[in-house]
């Protein structure tokens, strides 16, 4: 699938860090004239994992955390968000509702379920010790048929 445009960021893991991810993300969508619900969708979303890069795999201590995306000529927007942190020991135990690394410090999850209810598809990989990647996607826009 061609990509019709790109762009990559990179940012210390910092809560002020957060709302300029999923605004970065929402104005990459932008040119592509994706609805409002689709923009929040995406804002969500992108907030999602970079709180959990923040909270989670960085335990507030700091980091990096990169964001990338990609719109395909298909229509869907393709986001990662990757950290270098601490890594999912078990993933599918980390994409339960309400399971959270800090219960003491009453999170409400890690938001893989949000992600998954405001995106098309939502992929995670890790490695403890190396840190995890996000992926996401989501039609922005519905392709053009070619006969």
């Amino acid at each position: 699938m061609r990509t019709l445009n790109h762009m990559r960021l990179e940012f210390d893991a910092r809560p002020e860090n957060e709302s300029f991810a999923r605004i970065a993300a929402a104005a990459f969508a932008v040119p592509f004239n994706p609805t409002m619900d689709v923009l929040s969708d995406i804002r969500t979303a992108v907030s999602e994992a970079v709180t959990n890069a923040i909270v989670h795999a960085y335990r507030e201590r700091g980091g990096v955390i990169t964001l990338s995306a990609a719109l395909l000529e298909n229509g869907v927007l393709r986001l990662e968000i990757s950290d270098q942190g601490c890594g999912i020991p078990d993933i599918p135990q980390a994409m339960q509702p309400f399971f959270t690394t800090q219960p003491e410090k009453e999170r409400s999850g890690m938001g893989f379920s949000v992600m998954q209810s405001f995106m098309d598809d939502v992929q995670v990989e890790s490695e403890v010790g190396k840190g995890t990647t996000v992926r996401m996607e989501k039609r922005v826009f519905e392709a053009e048929v070619k006969n």
